[in-house]
């Protein structure tokens, strides 16, 4: 980033702020795949662990509130896609979608920088 656009920067007020960042392309990805959680659940997804109770049992540490939370939000964001099966229980199953695909290159490549900082 530029000085004189560092300058501009802090001379904005926060609903300026806002504005400009609002458009900025890292912080609207990161609003669709940031956080703790979101880069795992979608992975595991398109690893075939489709179903909320097997997502839950594959990342031990998360809790159920928090688990609905992101695949809401993914679902919402259009990365994943969520098929209710009419059957007694209810089954419902989760999928990538053609825009969730796009993020795995994204994912890759923070892997293969965070793999570079563990050695």
């Amino acid at each position: 980033m530029k000085k004189e656009t560092i300058g501009k920067i802090m001379d904005l007020s926060k609903e300026e702020f806002e504005k400009y960042f609002s458009s900025c392309p890292v912080t609207a990805t990161m609003n669709k795949i940031g956080g703790k959680w979101k880069a795992i659940i979608l992975t595991r997804i398109k690893m075939g662990v489709n179903r909320f109770g097997h997502l839950q049992r594959s990342i031990p540490t998360i809790s159920k509130q928090i688990l609905t939370t992101q695949l809401r939000e993914l679902e919402e964001d259009k990365l994943i896609s969520r098929k209710v099966f009419a059957e007694v229980p209810p089954r419902v199953e989760y999928s990538i979608t053609k825009m969730g695909e796009g993020v795995f290159p994204i994912l890759e490549a923070m892997a293969a920088w965070g793999k570079s900082q563990l050695n």
